[in-house]
C-alpha cells in the first residue's frame, strides 16, 4: 500500500535581526478535506533571528511528519529563498549562525526519503495566510517570551491550500 502524499508550507519572520521572531506551518494531506485532513503550528522568540526563525518552522513541519511513514511523500514549499541552499551547505550562514537548529533541521530532511523543495513565491496565496500567523508568533513572544502553538481549525479551515 502506498503512502498517502502530504504538502508542508512554512512562512518565517524576524523584526530587527536579531530580535523578535515568529514562524508558521501548515500540513495538508494531498487529495483529503475535512478537518482532520490538516494541521499546523505559529511559534515566536525573543532575541532570535530569521535564520533561527526559518530552521523552526521547517523543524516543526517535518517534526509534525511523525505520524507518517518515512517513505511518504511531501512537497515542502518554502517562503525563505535562502533555506534550500542553506540546508545543503555545511558551511553557510544558517550552520555557523544557528548550528543547533540547522543540524536539527538537516537530520530531519534527511529522513524524509521523498521529500521535495519548492520555493513559495510571495504572491501565492498560502503566503498571506502564513505570514499573518508568523507576525502571531512573534507578537505574542514579545509578551509570553518563547511561544508555540496550534492554529485553530475554524483558522485551517480558511487556508487556501
Amino acid at each position: 500500500m502506498t503512502s498517502p502524499a502530504l504538502t508542508l508550507w512554512t512562512a518565517a519572520l524576524c523584526k530587527q535581526d536579531p530580535g523578535y521572531g515568529g514562524w508558521a506551518f501548515v500540513r495538508k494531506m494531498d487529495g483529503e478535506s475535512g478537518a482532520a485532513a490538516i494541521k499546523g503550528a505559529a511559534g515566536g522568540e525573543r532575541r532570535t533571528s530569521l535564520a533561527k526563525m526559518s530552521l523552526s518552522a521547517l523543524i516543526e513541519a517535518l517534526t509534525s511528519l511523525s505520524d507518517l511513514p518515512a517513505d511518504t511523500a511531501v512537497t515542502l514549499h518554502f517562503a525563505d529563498p535562502a533555506l534550500a541552499g542553506e540546508l545543503v551547505s555545511s558551511d553557510g550562514a544558517y550552520a555557523t549562525a544557528e548550528p543547533e537548529a540547522w543540524a536539527a533541521a538537516r537530520a530531519l530532511v534527511a529522513a524524509r526519503p521523498v521529500l521535495n523543495l519548492a520555493p513559495l513565491a510571495t504572491s501565492a496565496p498560502q503566503t498571506g495566510f502564513l505570514a499573518a500567523w508568523a507576525e502571531f508568533g512573534l507578537d505574542t513572544s514579545k509578551s509570553r517570551g518563547s511561544f508555540k502553538a496550534a492554529i485553530p481549525k475554524p483558522n485551517l479551515m480558511k487556508f487556501p491550500g
